[in-house]
């Protein structure tokens, strides 16, 4: 990367943490935080905990579509101010239903999709994967040290103080987004980052990205319900005091990530993609069934987390890279967005779903419905047909050449290594998909330069 593609990259992965730390923060306190707010009762716990998934769900790509025509900084920033006042309006609230809109207003400032478009336009094609999956890493950090630091901040400000210092969070963000990120030069539409509405159609109809949509759906959905529940396993069955969770998701975690990281690599590294997939889909599977009937005692529950964390960190390494080799080469964008509705639909099915099932059924009945829906998922992704292990890429076109796309594409396909090849000739790039191994960038880098 050049300096200002690594402080563009870097300070938008920042802006992402901040945001998501702020939605984070409070998974791992807030169903026992709402059980002394006004007018609660179980359902509404889940609701609110949900909440921003569905309005965010709604209006990401609506964002995304709008940052192309007004541009992408005044669109995140009316998200982060937008996403400041529903944590403001849910720390000043002491009813359920107050905080309910707050969280709703939190995922309506829904700026993913901008975000994205703004970090397609601040990097070039060969490093954008790269920077994509910095921001990735990003996310993933947030939500390990929300759950390690929102105990530990509910002690010491309580929930309503996290919410007013998500809102700070929020400002710091549109701090850095104008003063550390420069304004693009050219905004334009990127097929690898944005959806394309032109393209949802065919998108829709891909049973094979369906299957990955529903699956993230379902994995959110679980993960939100599991921790509806898991906060009264801890302080009810285990006596734990709420300021010592963290050290139950410290050690937790951190086995986790230990165990994920060589499954992943067997997963790309020797093409068991599909295997380690349904394997962990089965594990999420099997961490309902082992805390739905040993939520009673510490090594119940502990096994029962240590499992759900391993498989919930390799679905989400994996899900990703499996959207990007199925979807259309030239239609990664698109794919991403409706799999990114889909995730946040899913935390608001499992808050809304969650908080129902603790009020009828309690905690067995919550990991009961989650040990199903794995189970539901898992045969649908049995069928899955396995992933061709290729790599997708871009490459900038010279633009005088671009207007001869089919030519191109033809000299392209004739490249040892490339199996498929898009060039798109209003955005200057060629979309590729290439066996890594024997595929010669730079030969490809001369035909297109």
């Amino acid at each position: 990367m050049t300096p200002i593609e690594k402080r563009s990259v870097f300070t938008l992965a920042g802006i992402y943490s901040l945001r998501m730390l702020g939605l984070f923060l409070i998974l791992p306190v807030f169903a026992l935080y709402a059980e002394k707010l006004d007018g609660v009762t179980p359902t509404l716990i889940g609701l609110a905990l949900g909440a921003y998934g569905l309005t965010m769900a709604l209006l990401q790509i609506p964002f995304g579509i709008l940052s192309d025509r007004i541009g992408r900084k005044p669109v995140i920033t009316i998200g982060l101010i937008i996403f400041a006042l529903g944590s403001v309006v849910a720390a000043s609230s002491h009813t359920i239903w107050g905080v309910i809109m707050g969280r709703a207003l939190q995922g309506a400032g829904a700026i993913a999709a901008a975000m994205m478009a703004l970090l397609a336009d601040l990097t070039r094609e060969e490093i954008r994967t790269k920077a994509t999956a910095t921001i990735g890493m990003s996310i993933g950090l947030s939500f390990t040290i929300s759950l390690i630091l929102g105990p530990w901040l509910d002690s010491i400000i309580g929930v309503n103080g996290i919410f007013w210092l998500t809102a700070v969070l929020a400002i710091g963000a549109i701090v850095l987004l104008h003063t550390a990120i420069p304004t693009p030069t050219h905004t334009g539409i990127h097929r690898d980052a944005e959806t394309i509405p032109a393209q949802l159609g065919a998108a829709l109809h891909n049973v094979e990205l369906l299957r990955l949509d529903f699956g993230i759906l379902v994995l959110h959905a679980i993960m939100t319900a599991m921790f509806i529940a898991m906060p009264f396993v801890l302080r009810d069955n285990l006596k734990l005091p709420v300021v010592h969770h963290s050290w139950v998701y410290l050690p937790t975690l951190l086995v986790a990530m230990a165990i994920m990281v060589p499954m992943v690599i067997i997963a790309e590294k020797r093409k068991k993609l599909k295997q380690v997939f349904c394997t962990a889909i089965g594990l999420i599977a099997l961490s309902g069934v082992s805390l739905a009937f040993a939520h009673q005692g510490w090594i119940g529950v502990i096994t029962g987390m240590l499992i759900f964390f391993i498989a919930y960190n390799v679905l989400e390494a994996t899900l990703p890279s499996l959207v990007s080799r199925i979807a259309p080469i030239d239609g990664k964008g698109t794919a991403m967005g409706i799999y990114s509705t889909s995730q946040f639909l899913g935390a608001f099915v499992g808050g809304a779903g969650g908080g129902l099932l603790l009020e009828t059924y309690g905690v067995t009945g919550i990991f009961t419905a989650c040990a199903i829906g794995a189970l539901l998922w898992l045969a649908l992704a049995v069928r899955m047909a396995p992933p061709m292990m290729r790599t997708a890429m871009m490459l900038a076109v010279n633009p005088a050449h671009a207007q001869q796309g089919a030519q191109l594409e033809q000299k392209l396909l004739q490249l040892t290594g490339v199996d498929e090849a898009r060039v798109v000739a209003e955005e200057s790039v060629a979309y590729l998909r290439v066996d890594k191994a024997i595929f010669d960038a730079e030969k490809a880098k001369a035909l297109l330069l």
